[in-house]
């Protein structure tokens, strides 16, 4: 079986660290010091600085802020719907982020293998089926959406949130799958 120096991080340039502007590594650094190790997304994407600042801005202002969804409820959304999209880099890193969050070790592949027979509440499965519904047809979402999550108790500040990290996420996605991005062997046993 190959080791996990025989897969390249991405199919693009990755810099050295050392090579990479003060704040760049700054916060590859902090990230590193926290985890005990570099994801290797902030690798990948850091051959294109101006981009890699502004993802990671629009990441947490999306991932990070406070508000009625909780950061638990947020990584679902992107577990869901990165399996919807094939990301394995996303649902492999951000389901060790959730299990963590939502402190358990089942979550993130119940999730990622069927969201509908996941242990989640009922109003979790409406934020899902709202995420899911924008990340493969936005185009068909319509009042009735907005209804059913309003019934669940979510607002149209909580419904723009689901979309955004839908639709960020879809993005990352798609990157993520082209660049080949390989997810870091640490995650597959965070939180378990």
């Amino acid at each position: 079986m190959p080791t996990k120096s025989t897969f390249k991080i991405s199919r693009f340039p990755v810099p050295e660290l050392a090579e990479l502007p003060d704040d760049m590594r700054a916060r590859i650094l902090a990230v590193q010091e926290k985890s005990g190790f570099v994801p290797n997304v902030f690798l990948a994407l850091a051959h294109r600085p101006e981009e890699f600042r502004a993802f990671f801005a629009y990441h947490d202002a999306l991932m990070e802020k406070p508000g009625s969804l909780s950061k638990a409820e947020r990584e679902m959304i992107v577990v869901a719907t990165s399996n919807a999209n094939q990301c394995q880099y996303c649902v492999v890193a951000h389901g060790a982020i959730l299990r963590i969050r939502a402190k358990s070790p089942l979550i993130a592949d119940q999730l990622a293998i069927n969201y509908r027979k996941a242990d989640i509440t009922p109003r979790q499965k409406a934020m899902l089926d709202f995420a899911m519904k924008v990340s493969t047809a936005s185009y068909a979402v319509g009042d009735e959406d907005f209804e059913i999550l309003q019934r669940h108790g979510f607002s149209m500040d909580d419904a723009w949130d689901i979309t955004a990290i839908a639709a960020f996420f879809g993005l990352s996605n798609r990157i993520a799958n082209v660049s080949s991005m390989r997810p870091n062997d640490e995650f597959y046993t965070l939180g378990r």
